[in-house]
């Protein structure tokens, strides 16, 4: 609609004399979705149960402050001192069921009192809510991801240790393993460990736990695992196929003399497509009891010159070969093997918006249970973040060949500027409590469309 000169102008400079005064006012309005959620999920009450062998004060419940830093992560607030700006917000006030928020410090004391039990616990609740979404989708695949993320600090951690690391050398760090769920994006469980392991540490046993999980939740679904070449190993590739897990593991080639001689020596690779090719042969190291399959493959790349240009002249463009490896007993065929390989690269965004977003990176306290607890909460942000859009809106695309997530999902800081951050009013006109937010059309519809389907109306 077109519009006139006056109806678009304002002329008004002047700077308002600011008055601060209790009104009830919101920053956080689209909490409103969030509680929502919680309810529907039951939450509250789930994480009583995790907590109940816990002795707590009247006052502030253990279930209640883990709900807190859920809230205030998915805030996008990172260190625990920042809840004073919104200690006296309603919305957070109801969603966690206070008429006034605790100190920083009750809250940092029940982190550091937590035990490995409170940590084992809660993230058993995470795996269970995935685990959830996963028996409602109703899949005949569920695909297995497994790799290492550094968490360093500048503190000094109970259970942190100086391990490899680029960026900041000599830094300490926790590296945990995480597994998550190619379909839903979400983390399904994590391995808490020093940062000076190897990935392989402790990952047999945590891997077959994570099968086992989904397996008794889902009796008779196909299990998919994917993982790099830090975890290739007799000891893996042997348990995952005795247990019908169909596998792909990344090979560090270059520590087999056989395999670089084969792809020097190989004159005819058969064509994926331009730029890819491949072929493949059965063979097991020397140590190994048992053949399997292994596929080579080779990408056409362009070489960049590190000598000076000579601007005045024609510069030819080089090209060369990148070169992996992928052991598996999928009897896929090599086009799609290979696609559906290089589908674990999406796991890395999925750790990068758990870290920047969710506050992932971040060590709170100097105990490891506490810092344990505080992870899996972020864990618990960004899965719940999915959740919700998975119960809003339906999945853009059936299982793709690399395995992508079944919904496009919208990351948790673009959920958090579009929906959460939003001001409003509570009032009681004629007895009933109502939210009251700006009309953006957009927001508006965003928001009912949540409640909606949170109300199992959409």
């Amino acid at each position: 609609m077109k519009r006139s000169r006056s109806q678009v102008k304002n002329k008004s400079v002047a700077i308002p004399k600011l008055r601060f005064e209790d009104q009830e006012l919101t920053s956080f309005s689209g909490l409103v979705v969030f509680q929502a959620l919680f309810a529907r999920l039951d939450l509250k009450a789930r994480l009583r149960r995790s907590f109940r062998h816990l002795e707590s004060s009247p006052s502030y419940r253990p279930e209640e402050l883990v709900l807190l830093l859920v809230v205030h992560l998915l805030l996008g607030f990172r260190n625990l001192r920042e809840t004073s700006f919104y200690r006296d917000d309603p919305m957070v006030l109801r969603i966690v069921g206070w008429s006034q928020l605790p100190d920083v410090s009750v809250v940092s004391r029940f982190l550091a009192r937590c035990g490995r039990r409170c940590a084992d616990r809660l993230r058993a609740l995470m795996q269970e809510l995935v685990l959830e979404r996963l028996g409602a989708l109703g899949l005949a695949r569920i695909t297995l991801d497994f790799d290492g993320s550094v968490q360093g600090t500048g503190r000094a951690a109970e259970g942190t240790a100086v391990g490899y690391n680029r960026r900041k050398r000599g830094q300490r760090s926790y590296y945990p393993l995480l597994c998550t769920v190619a379909q839903t994006g979400q983390v399904l469980d994590f391995l808490h460990r020093p940062g000076n392991v190897h990935d392989s540490r402790g990952a047999a046993g945590f891997i077959l736990q994570s099968i086992e999980a989904v397996r008794r939740r889902l009796p008779g679904v196909q299990v998919e695992v994917r993982m790099d070449g830090a975890f290739f190993s007799d000891e893996i590739v042997r348990l995952l196929a005795s247990q019908g897990v169909e596998l792909t593991i990344s090979v560090p080639f270059r520590r087999f003399l056989e395999l670089k001689q084969s792809i020097e020596r190989r004159r005819l690779w058969h064509r994926v497509n331009g730029e890819v090719g491949y072929f493949e042969k059965r063979w097991k190291p020397a140590s190994w009891t048992r053949r399997f399959r292994f596929v080579f493959v080779r990408t056409r790349t362009r070489r960049r010159s590190k000598e000076p240009l000579q601007l005045d002249l024609f510069e030819p463009v080089s090209h060369g070969y990148d070169f992996k490896v992928i052991v598996t007993n999928k009897t896929l065929s090599a086009r799609k093997l290979v696609a559906y390989h290089d589908g674990r690269g999406s796991q890395e965004g999925l750790f990068a918006e758990l870290k920047s977003q969710a506050q992932g990176d971040y060590v709170p306290v100097r105990t490891l249970a506490g810092n344990q607890v505080f992870f899996t909460a972020a864990t618990l942000a960004h899965n719940l973040n999915r959740e919700l859009q998975m119960i809003a809106d339906e999945p853009a695309r059936t299982t793709t060949e690399k395995r992508s997530p079944l919904w496009t999902f919208q990351q948790l800081a673009t959920l958090r500027r579009t929906v959460l951050l939003r001001a409003g009013r509570l009032t009681r006109p004629g007895g009933a409590l109502t939210l009251t937010m700006r009309p953006n059309p957009v927001t508006k519809a965003r928001v009912l469309h949540f409640l909606d389907a949170l109300a199992g109306t959409a």
